[in-house]
């Protein structure tokens, strides 16, 4: 990186500056040149790529390409990422409204690339749901934005969110497996849904109304679909072909994004955490955690909990045994899991004194993260009246009275009813009557059938409704309600409202899961045989070792993937063509599962009958690539493709992107550096190369797919060194023993399946 390529520093004053104002400048600032230095190191990477340069030598040179030109370094790199990303970058996001010349366009398509990589240089997911949103979304007139990332299960767990209220994220946390509507077809197929005035009838999305557009788009890394983005705006919307094009490029780097979840929070001071605790009416105290021990010790117990600790002291930084003597070492456990986790701790009791007189024991205890240090753990105690009845009152915080008058009177609500239905205190109470208008759509006949109940039946009845908040969350709330009855008429009605949100989520998410592991159970065994089909089909059984023409020792060894049902796409082929030569070929479709063994079988087949025309193996390969762009349904490959001549021992090859080949002779193992050409699939009418090498009597020749060397947490020159070294270890064994111990020594953990071919030149015996 060369210094006119970044600035040095930030500007002075947001050093000297102790303001606040300054910090968030500064931090807004460095989180620019962040973004800035990212899209620069990617053309620099493009760069290097295409002219075969180094990183740093393509760095100068885009530098220079700069100042020759009078562009910015962030402009210049912006447009070397756009001409590499094609039509599924951001560069295709770029709003009609901001004019149709080509100058115009251009200035917007660098915009949309410094806005993708601003949002990839976020610190969390809401942070680059913000940047997408104000930089990228709102010039079409979007209003929201939600991430969720696809976890364990099948669940979708909010990721990042930008454009609504912390209300309205926390009741779409979580959407479970199997989730109707428009979800279950975006993670079943991974295309967009487009509904340009909201969801049909009968299904629930975020957003602000019924009637308001969505646009639900699948995120994808490396080709996998990781997560699901909601776009929301405030009311319909007509989504063109523009539209659509430059939304699904915008969203494009979604999927990098969700790995950073959310885990700030805003800090709360230690005065006001005081005051809160010393409000209840249950025992409660303030934690701090040690930094570098981790050990908490006690900052501050309210009334309530000296009282029920049987403890007059409130010595600050005095550690948990003092107060907690015969739970401090559970207690102190659960403190460490909360501020690792960043998430609260229960426990329904902690253990109770065997002897009597000692401390009453901890009942629904809590720990709460407020900081980074600092935890409130909150608990109560049954052996005095007053906690018992604050502990059974909390337990009934979601339901809440009311009393409407039909007479002319008001309503009157208790103080639990404003927070079911996201009111303040200030404002005046809604009738059962007037409820309509909070209601989901689909809900006004349940409303109106209670009302009948109530009024002409003159006997009590009960519903569960859907509630649209004031900030746009949904919350279920079942009504019981009776009516209050007055010479024959109708005077009043009286009941309660209950918030069951959380139980109803539960039950569909535990319904879904029911019926998804009900069918899995039943899918089981049919799936096994159809994987075990499969893998037999797809790849051809050979002997222990195979006779070729030429004097020629070849063993075939094929692993299949760990996992039950993942089929990969690895495949080989041996064969003795007419024209006296043997082919010797190794691939890998990328990907797993049908779509992967189809691939791999249409390129096999085809390289199969190809190789019959007597053609060179470059030839072969471009034949091959043209097959796999126009069969593979956007997918590639990387292949090996070999031609010896048993008359003269020279053996001529081609590689596409793949692995090299392992020569062992006399006894030293040397990778054969391949052609760097394309993989099968990347670009149509691409020219492969071809290299030729003798081979002696005595020489084996190792042709393998990824799954043998290649580890999560280390680079492939590293498994390819540990390959080399083995070989040479085993140098000695026939081709069938040297296959099987390579196989039994390998060093891959990635679950990938295996190919692995040996090919010996005869003329020297072996152990």
């Amino acid at each position: 990186m060369t210094g006119s390529a970044m600035p040095t520093g930030p500007p002075y004053g947001a050093l000297v500056d102790p303001g606040f104002a300054a910090l968030i400048a500064e931090n807004r600032w460095l989180r620019a040149q962040l973004a800035h230095r990212r899209l620069f190191d990617l053309a620099a990477g493009v760069l290097a790529a295409q002219m075969r340069m180094s990183t740093s030598d393509a760095a100068e040179h885009l530098t220079a390409l700069a100042q020759a030109t009078g562009l910015s370094v962030g402009d210049l790199a912006a447009d070397v990422v756009n001409a590499v990303a094609g039509s599924d970058g951001p560069a295709d996001a770029v709003p009609t409204q901001y004019g149709g010349t080509a100058a115009d366009q251009l200035a917007e398509a660098r915009r949309a690339r410094r806005t993708a990589s601003e949002a990839e240089a976020a610190s969390t997911a809401s942070e680059a749901a913000r940047t997408l949103l104000r930089d990228g979304l709102s010039p079409y007139g979007a209003d929201s934005l939600w991430l969720w990332q696809r976890v364990d299960h099948g669940c979708l767990r909010l990721s990042g969110y930008a454009g609504i209220g912390a209300a309205e994220a926390a009741a779409w946390q979580w959407i479970p497996p199997g989730a109707p509507g428009p979800f279950r077809a975006v993670l079943a197929e991974g295309v967009p849904v487009w509904l340009e005035e909201g969801p049909a009838r009968g299904e629930i999305l975020p957003g602000p109304s019924a009637r308001a557009a969505r646009a639900l788009l699948p995120l994808f890394r490396r080709g996998k679909q990781v997560g699901l983005a909601l776009v929301g705006w405030p009311g319909p919307t007509a989504f063109d072909g523009t539209l659509r094009q430059a939304l699904t490029g915008l969203l494009g780097v979604g999927g990098t994004v969700l790995d950073t979840a959310d885990s700030a929070r805003p800090a709360v001071s230690v005065p006001v955490l005081v005051d809160i605790l010393d409000s209840l009416t249950h025992p409660a105290a303030l934690l701090r955690v040690h930094s570098t021990t981790g050990t908490p010790a006690a900052d501050h117990l309210n009334d309530e909990a000296v009282a029920a600790l049987g403890s007059p002291h409130r010595e600050e930084g005095a550690p948990l045994v003092r107060f907690f003597p015969l739970v401090h070492v559970e207690l102190a456990r659960m403190v460490r899991r909360a501020v690792s986790t960043r998430r609260a701790q229960r426990a329904a009791r902690l253990p109770t004194p065997a002897r009597a007189g000692e401390h009453a024991p901890l009942l629904d205890v809590r720990v709460l993260p407020v900081g980074e240090e600092r935890v409130v753990v909150l608990w109560h105690n049954l052996t005095d009246p007053g906690l018992a009845t604050a502990r059974a009152t909390a337990r009934l915080q979601s339901v809440a009275t009311f009393q409407d008058s039909l007479a002319g009177g008001e309503t009157s609500w208790s103080e639990q009813a404003y927070g079911v239905f996201g009111l303040d205190r200030d404002e005046p109470p809604v009738p059962l009557e007037a409820m309509r208008g909070r209601l989901h759509r689909d809900d006004g006949a349940a409303l109106t059938d209670l009302l009948k109940t109530l009024t002409e039946h003159q006997t009590g009845g009960q519903a569960v409704l859907r509630i649209i908040l004031p900030s746009g969350a949904v919350r279920h709330v079942r009504v019981a309600a009776e009516p209050l009855i007055g010479e024959g008429t109708v005077t009043g009605i009286v009941g309660v409202y209950q918030d069951v949100s959380d139980s109803r989520r539960t039950e569909a998410a535990l319904t879904a899961t029911f019926d998804q592991l009900t069918a899995l159970h039943q899918q089981a065994e049919t799936r096994h045989q159809l994987a075990l089909q499969l893998q037999r089909a797809i790849v051809p059984e050979v002997p222990a070792s195979l006779e070729l023409p030429g004097d020629l020792t070849v063993a075939v060894r094929y692993r299949p993937a760990t996992e039950e049902y993942r089929v990969g796409g690895d495949w080989y082929d041996v064969l003795a063509l007419p024209s006296g030569k043997i082919l010797v070929a190794v691939g890998d479709i990328a990907g797993h599962g049908i779509d992967s063994v189809t691939g791999m079988v249409a390129l096999r087949n085809a390289q199969r009958a190809l190789a019959f025309t007597g053609d060179s193996p470059r030839r072969l390969m471009g034949w091959l690539n043209e097959v796999t762009l126009r069969t593979g349904g956007g997918t590639t490959a990387t292949a090996v493709c070999a031609l010896y001549d048993p008359e003269d021992g020279g053996l001529l090859w081609s590689s596409a992107g793949h692995l090299p080949m392992l020569l062992l002779r006399d006894g030293r193992a040397r990778l054969l550096d391949p052609p760097h050409d394309v993989l099968l699939g990347a670009v149509p009418a691409f020219s492969y190369r071809e290299q030729r090498i003798g081979l002696r009597p005595g020489d084996t020749l190792l042709l393998y797919t990824d799954g043998l060397i290649e580890r999560r947490h280390a680079g492939l020159d590293e498994g390819l060194a540990r390959l080399a070294a083995e070989a040479e270890r085993l140098a000695g064994r026939e081709p069938g023993r040297l296959v099987d111990e390579l196989l039994s020594t390998a060093t891959g953990d990635t679950d990938d399946d295996t190919s692995l071919v040996a090919v010996r030149v005869g003329g020297v015996r072996r152990s």
